[in-house]
């Protein structure tokens, strides 16, 4: 594991898959790291056979490249998240590091930062060259063994996919509707009823995707995990226009088989995505719908993201994220406030 830090802020970065590991804040005299680990990560336990490295690792937040299903025969999430990288650069605040394998003939880099005085991991992946169209995703793993409170930026739409995520029920059990879709996240049609999905965990036992498609009037892209009980606040930014899409991941022991083993509890995928899994498509890879990264022969392509954690005492719902001069002002819907200097032109 090699570190990466500066004052105030630090995290892990595991060359074996691209993993952000321990990422860790310190802010307003507390120490704060709300990324998930999987219960058998760092144990001796002996995995299934084939089980793909991202899953060996499972926890903190990596990069997917093909999202979801494979263009190349990758495992799940792509050789972004299941293939060694080879160090470039290492300094006390960044890191560049490069895949050893391509993507759809790219050559992918990784870039790393963080600054003295913020809360933010800023993230650039490079594609040099390469052909096609390609689904992406930032996938950060939110720790909420005690219950959150989920905002974002104004959606357009929720969905389900055509088919939850265990079709088998001796594997595993879902509470939502598939395929399903609302402009409402706190009524969205549950196998029992409607379901609330601005609030974790809503199902004592269950395993759930759900994707929000991006409202087209802002650019700002922003997602605000509140954990009432610890009183801290994670948050995840991107440019919507590049990133149109938040997919939610409910995992809450909804899977029964190893390593799952009905053991995984608490964790909330935040996955800010570029693809066209949409229930109106005709099926989760189809890549022709909104989103999705175009590789160009002899051209580079990129997408950026920021993720950070926060103190926030009052426990309560984030209403607003929005860009003042050089800082990202967070607003709560009981009057909870903070000013966070940031990088304001990452995101362009």
């Amino acid at each position: 594991m090699i570190e990466i830090r500066a004052k105030g802020i630090r995290f892990g970065f595991d060359a074996r898959t691209g993993l952000l590991d321990g990422f860790t804040v310190e802010d307003e005299g507390h120490e704060i790291a709300l990324l998930h680990r999987a219960p058998w990560v760092g144990t001796e336990e002996i995995m299934p056979p084939g089980t793909p490295p991202h899953l060996m690792t499972l926890g903190g937040d990596f990069f997917c490249a093909p999202f979801a299903g494979s263009q190349e025969g990758s495992p799940l999430h792509g050789w972004t998240a299941n293939s060694p990288w080879d160090m470039v650069e290492h300094e006390a605040g960044r890191l560049r590091a490069r895949l050893q394998r391509t993507v759809c003939g790219a050559t992918v880099t990784k870039e790393l930062e963080v600054e003295d005085g913020h809360v933010w991991v800023y993230q650039r992946h490079v594609f040099a060259g390469g052909s096609g169209r390609i689904a992406v995703s930032n996938h950060a793993n939110v720790s909420l063994p005690r219950g959150g409170l989920i905002s974002c930026s104004p959606k357009s739409a929720w969905e389900t996919p055509p088919a939850p995520p265990e079709v088998d029920s001796a594997r595993g059990r879902s509470g939502l509707r598939y395929p399903s879709r609302s402009t409402a996240p706190d009524r969205f049609p549950g196998i029992d009823g409607s379901v609330d999905l601005s609030r974790f965990p809503w199902n004592p036992r269950h395993e759930d995707v759900v994707i929000a498609i991006e409202g087209r009037e802002h650019s700002l892209g922003w997602t605000a995990v509140a954990r009432p009980v610890e009183r801290d606040l994670f948050l995840s930014l991107r440019n919507a226009r590049r990133l149109p899409m938040t997919i939610f991941w409910h995992s809450n022991g909804g899977r029964d088989y190893p390593p799952w083993s009905s053991r995984h509890f608490g964790c909330l995928g935040v996955e800010e995505s570029a693809a066209a899994a949409l229930r109106s498509r005709s099926s989760e890879n189809d890549l022709s719908g909104p989103g999705a990264l175009t590789l160009v022969r002899d051209e580079e392509a990129e997408v950026r993201h920021a993720i950070g954690a926060i103190s926030w005492p009052s426990g309560e719902r984030v209403e607003d994220i929005r860009v003042v001069d050089r800082a990202i002002e967070v607003c709560g819907g009981r009057g909870g406030f903070r000013r966070l200097a940031f990088r304001t032109h990452f995101l362009d």
